[in-house]
């Protein structure tokens, strides 16, 4: 597979039309995980029992904070809060909207600035990303690596004509291919639960990215190999500096 990268800027308008939902075809019986917190990061509870690290726990906690400390340095530790919450605010409300979307139910832009702006944000990668899936397998899925990691893909299905595991994304500005490593990493650690719980052989993933901006973005998995080495190198990082 080759990396690509689309950028698209787009001018929303006030009544974009509601899309239908994506056939949504149960090809497998995804269950849900109970979250925990376990020293302040999230893990989930796997079916045996076990507590085990989110995904996310994992790359944060093996992940060169360098350039993060400098950002908050520089715009001061209150501006960088307020410009992360509202991020997180964006983003929660987009990722609601798709997964509205993917299911079939309705969706309404919200009456304030930041639902709408989620809101619009959706339909910009409904319009330039989703038009491409034509199976959902599943939505906000649930998947564990029995033993060592859990996680949440927003999405399972088919993305032009491959099995895939697909994730949204917000980002205040368009991204280079060195800023979005940890997302490679994302695609192939859910990826290969998927493929251990369900006997897949899924080595396909897809990034579906939207700047506050309405900037469109997508990137795949150019060499699955690598970036499952380097998932499992993250992994026994990890493992060492908690055991």
């Amino acid at each position: 597979m080759t990396l690509y990268c689309i950028i698209i800027r787009m001018k929303i308008s006030e009544d974009v039309l509601k899309s239908k939902g994506i056939p949504y075809i149960q090809k497998f019986s995804y269950g849900d995980l109970a979250k925990t917190s376990k020293n302040g990061k999230r893990h989930y509870e796997t079916p045996d029992g076990r507590q085990v690290p989110s995904v996310t726990t994992v790359l944060s906690a093996t992940k060169d904070m360098t350039h993060l400390h400098a950002w908050r340095k520089r715009v001061g530790a209150e501006k960088a809060q307020q410009i992360t919450t509202e991020s997180a605010n964006i983003g929660t409300v987009m990722h609601r909207s798709l997964e509205k979307h993917v299911k079939g139910q309705d969706r309404t832009p919200g009456s304030n600035l930041v639902q709408q702006k989620g809101y619009a944000m959706a339909n910009i990668i409904i319009d330039n990303g989703l038009k491409d899936v034509s199976e959902v397998w599943g939505s906000e899925v649930s998947l564990h690596y029995p033993e060592l990691y859990a996680g949440t893909t927003d999405l399972v299905g088919v993305y032009k004509g491959a099995p895939a595991i697909m994730d949204f994304k917000q980002a205040r500005k368009l991204k280079k291919k060195e800023w979005v490593e940890d997302y490679f990493l994302q695609l192939v650690a859910y990826a290969e639960a998927h493929n251990k719980q369900y006997d897949t052989q899924i080595q396909s993933g897809r990034i579906f990215i939207c700047t506050q901006n309405n900037e469109y973005q997508t990137f795949d998995i150019d060499n699955y190999e690598h970036w499952v080495g380097q998932w499992y190198k993250k992994l026994e990082e990890y493992y060492k500096k908690i055991l």
